[in-house]
């Protein structure tokens, strides 16, 4: 299986130091390829390098190696937080923490992690990952020259994966800019200085591959894909343009071995290492604006049932009560389009907005509602993400089984569907009201199946009207085929899947033919 893991520094037994500097010679020819018939001519650009040589010697100075002494009780081992455990194919590199014998339940375990980093101002301020000082004891850096410098944390961040460290002797430091101007585009050369395995100096190069990679746990983060290669060790080391200024944070690698990069890896874009560094040496943590709110994306199907123009924002499918949002009039259903000017294309883009508000601060959020703009001034509040972190299910909802048939089932497209039960409601709590209906069963390939709706399921509302019966879905979707709507919206309560609340797309014309 192809695995994909965030580079993590093992112990070695290699003394950092070492400087291994690669000067790729490149010689670039035209291009042809065709298109519409015609030739396709590149012509090489005149600043294309024939050695990266000058660079490396000019920024390696900025670079150092970390070494981190850690120590961790056997049941704070498995326990400890990374935003990137967890993605699928990505496996994280868990340390070696002391011997092969089982230490007491009250024993400490001593081990050792080295990574990467480099200066980011003369004082001795220096940016790496958390995952590299992550439970760490003693910290210490070094220097190209060999010196070896002791460090403390001045501030770490989980969400991003980020921490900044200084150095506790005082003196003036070498020391690199980020690219924060204009983000690098896929093709650029890039030039990655870090420890790789404890080869403290050692340079690769390559290009910017892909950007705006989205890596589940990294949702307060832009990726940038790189194809120079970085390995176990490389993690919190910098990623440079050809102006040796920064354009990314090394924080993650491809690999279908477990082990040793295949030439991907991933970065951590400029600006935003910039702007966590920034915090967390004026504050010593990051405080993240929280606005109450559960959201999904939009998609093209979505923006095409309620008729808008693109398909970008995040839809509003719950708001916590007592909450940012509650307080300032945002409802179910709105769809985010900007904060503050900035557009929102997509949840993961409003998470980071949000993100990066102040706490306490009024804020302008730009919503549609009901097909019209509108502007809702919110103000919000301190990120509790220990509270707000929850994976389980309602205990009456994970116990439920898929309803049985009965006589009063009631054929529609793609399955069959009843009105909720008394018992049901509660378990699905749709107000005291009672509305919704039950999924009961669902044709393998019909449009209840298709759109991800399952037996039972809730189908709570159509087209934003609360639907009560059989006979209200019928009549929300002989509505929209008047209205010559080739979909409508159904808000889907889960049963026992995880998607509680969100809004999917049926084709309202199949279900009208089922009759």
């Amino acid at each position: 299986m192809m695995k994909v893991a965030v580079a993590r520094t093992p112990r070695m037994g290699i003394a950092a130091g070492l400087i291994a500097v690669l000067a790729a010679s490149v010689s670039l020819a035209p291009l042809a390829a065709s298109q519409n018939g015609k030739p396709i001519a590149v012509t090489p650009p005149g600043g294309a390098p024939v050695s990266f040589a000058d660079l490396i010697e000019r920024v390696s100075p900025a670079v150092v190696s970390v070494q981190v002494t850690t120590e961790m009780k056997p049941a704070e081992r498995n326990s400890a937080f990374n935003p990137f455990r967890g993605l699928p194919g990505f496996d994280e590199y868990e340390d070696e923490f002391g011997d092969d014998a089982e230490p007491s339940p009250d024993e400490g375990r001593e081990g050792e992690a080295l990574g990467s980093g480099f200066f980011i101002s003369s004082a001795g301020y220096i940016v790496t990952n958390h995952h590299v000082v992550e439970n760490a004891r003693e910290v210490t850096v070094t220097l190209k020259n060999g010196d070896q410098l002791e460090a403390q944390i001045v501030g770490s961040d989980e969400q991003t994966d980020l921490a900044v460290l200084k150095v506790k002797k005082s003196g003036s430091y070498p020391f690199v800019e980020f690219a924060t101007r204009a983000k690098p585009r896929v093709g650029d050369w890039v030039v990655a200085v870090g420890n790789p395995f404890g080869l403290g100096g050692t340079a690769t190069a390559g290009i910017v591959s892909a950007d705006g990679r989205e890596l589940l746990g990294g949702n307060y983060n832009d990726f940038i894909q790189i194809d120079a290669p970085i390995n176990r060790g490389n993690s919190g080391g910098p990623t440079f343009n050809l102006n040796g200024e920064v354009i990314g944070v090394n924080t993650a690698i491809f690999s279908d071995t477990g082990g040793g990069s295949v030439g991907i890896g991933f970065a951590i874009e400029a600006n935003a290492v910039k702007q966590i560094a920034e915090t967390l040496i004026r504050d010593g943590k990051v405080v993240r604006g929280w606005l109450g709110v559960e959201i999904q994306s939009m998609n093209q199907r979505l923006a095409d049932a309620w008729s808008l123009k693109t398909p970008n924002g995040a839809i509003v499918r719950s708001v916590t009560s007592g909450g940012p949002a509650e307080a300032s009039g945002i409802k179910r259903g709105d769809i985010i389009i900007s904060v503050n000017g900035e557009e929102v294309k997509d949840n993961r883009q409003l998470t980071q907005r949000v993100g990066s508000l102040l706490a306490g601060s009024t804020n302008n959020f730009r919503v549609i509602r009901d097909g019209k703009e509108q502007t809702v001034r919110v103000t919000v509040r301190a990120r509790d993400d220990r509270a707000l972190a929850t994976t389980d299910l309602d205990p009456a909802r994970a116990d439920m089984k898929p309803p049985r048939p009965g006589p009063d089932d009631v054929k529609v497209a793609g399955g069959t569907i009843r009105s909720l039960t008394a018992e049901e409601i509660k378990k699905f709590d749709v107000g005291a009201a009672g509305a919704g209906l039950i999924v009961v069963t669902v044709e393998p390939r019909g449009s209840l199946a298709r759109s991800d709706i399952f037996p039972g399921d809730a189908i709570l509302e159509i087209n934003n009207k609360a639907v009560k019966s059989p006979k209200d879905y019928q009549d929300a979707v002989a509505a929209a085929i008047v209205a010559g709507k080739r979909d409508v919206i159904a808000r889907v309560g889960c049963g026992n899947q995880e998607r509680c609340g969100d809004l999917t797309v049926l084709r309202p014309i199949e279900i009208a033919a089922a009759g």
